[in-house]
């Protein structure tokens, strides 16, 4: 099975420009293609994680990964899929972002002997003319066909600064510079740069008279178009500092049965053949397979030793309602502590459990809490130094555990 036909039967293709002549490209050569990373954090998240392992299935099927790092163009920021203008950072914070970015993708694409390549947009963007670049690139985008582009369009009521506007140029001189410089043929992304693609293709095309292409791929979303890998703590992280690998093994262990058969398709390397052979199976036909979603993803991320801890904690917690040296904690001081105590509501929004006092005590009225074992009375309830000296679990719904101790 050619990569093209893995990439299409897993689902991973949302768009292409010319479908025929990318898969032709694919099975005939081995291509240079580029993906872009805005150094928008100091961790990918899941989001990204997507894009690294279509990165991979191109890479293991011989052709060359560009790994884009946004050096410069995270100095503007992507209208893309935003309601307000992105956080402006300083060129420090995205210097470290991007190198932070380097590090987690190696774990996932091979960098030696010129397989991959790391570059950095900020080398030749930052140093641009302006005047120059208006009049080598802006003079082949029309104001108004980009003003028809959805990342523009859903910008339009609340206000589109004319920093954002410049977006879509840099991203296309992006395409225009790898292809000159690298014999870059192909941009791949994210379904929501598809606007973006179009204009780099476009670009190539006017200035090198030359035919490149785009495709995207899917968005990781739900069975119901919502954006999969957000928590209440915020989004799932690479860094086990941020996410650490037993919450990032019990996110995907707790997916919806909706949901499983089509992560397993787009996020694990299980041959495709063995999940379609999965397909048909329902209820509680699925909680192997959710484990081994969360096994592969999480042993991908974090090694096979952390997936494993994380998959042993799981079940111990499952089976017993025990302890795991695994589960996620979260060390008080004596300063967290009011007259010897601490309110529960304080303590699940302090844990990340809740967002806010509100949801805690809409989920303790509605009986989603317990505490070492016990449904939690009511949302006044308090837990004691005592208590914590000796280490407290709190339960959350069937599944979250979260132990907390006095330090």
């Amino acid at each position: 099975m050619t990569v093209f036909e893995e990439l299409k039967r897993r689902g991973l293709i949302a768009q292409a420009t010319h479908e025929d002549k990318i898969e032709e490209l694919l099975n005939s050569e081995k291509v240079t293609f580029y993906i872009g990373f805005d150094a928008t954090a100091d961790s990918l998240h899941v989001g990204h994680f997507l894009q690294l392992v279509v990165m991979k299935h191109m890479q293991n099927a011989g052709h060359r990964p560009i790994a884009l790092l946004g050096t410069g163009t995270t100095m503007i920021g992507d209208p893309t899929g935003k309601t307000d203008m992105r956080k402006m950072l300083t060129v420090e914070e995205i210097d470290h972002n991007a190198e932070c970015f380097r590090r987690q993708m190696s774990r996932f694409i091979d960098f030696s002997d010129g397989k991959a390549l790391v570059l950095r947009n900020g080398d030749w963007l930052k140093n641009m003319n302006y005047i120059e670049f208006l009049r080598d690139v802006g003079v082949h985008f029309s104001v108004n066909k980009m003003l028809t582009a959805e990342c523009f369009k859903s910008r339009m009521e609340k206000g589109l600064s004319f920093l954002e506007f410049n977006y879509m140029l840099m991203q296309s001189y992006d395409f225009l510079h790898l292809n000159r410089e690298h014999q870059c043929k192909l941009e791949l992304g994210g379904d929501d740069q598809w606007s973006n693609i179009l204009g780099g293709v476009d670009l190539v095309r006017r200035v090198e008279e030359e035919q490149v292409f785009g495709m995207t791929f899917t968005l990781l979303t739900t069975k119901e178009g919502k954006k999969m890998g957000k928590t209440e703590k915020g989004a799932l992280w690479l860094d086990p500092e941020k996410t650490s690998p037993y919450e990032f093994f019990q996110y995907w262990r707790n997916v919806d049965d909706a949901d499983v058969i089509r992560c397993m398709k787009l996020i694990t390397f299980v041959p495709i053949e063995e999940i379609e052979e999965m397909e048909h199976l329902t209820g509680s036909e699925l909680n192997p397979v959710k484990e081994r979603l969360a096994f592969e993803v999480t042993k991908m991320v974090h090694g096979e030793e952390e997936a494993q801890k994380a998959m042993e904690a799981a079940k111990s917690l499952f089976a017993a309602g025990g302890e795991s040296a695994d589960m996620p904690s979260t060390e008080l001081s004596e300063a967290d502590l009011t007259d010897g105590e601490i309110g529960l509501l304080t303590l699940l929004v302090k844990t990340g459990l809740c967002p806010s006092n509100a949801e805690a005590r809409r989920l303790v009225t509605g009986g989603g809490v317990m505490i070492d074992g016990e449904k939690a009375a009511a949302p006044t309830q308090t837990v004691s130094r005592a208590q914590l000296e000796q280490g407290v679990v709190l339960k959350k719904g069937k599944k979250v555990y979260h132990k907390v101790a006095l330090g």
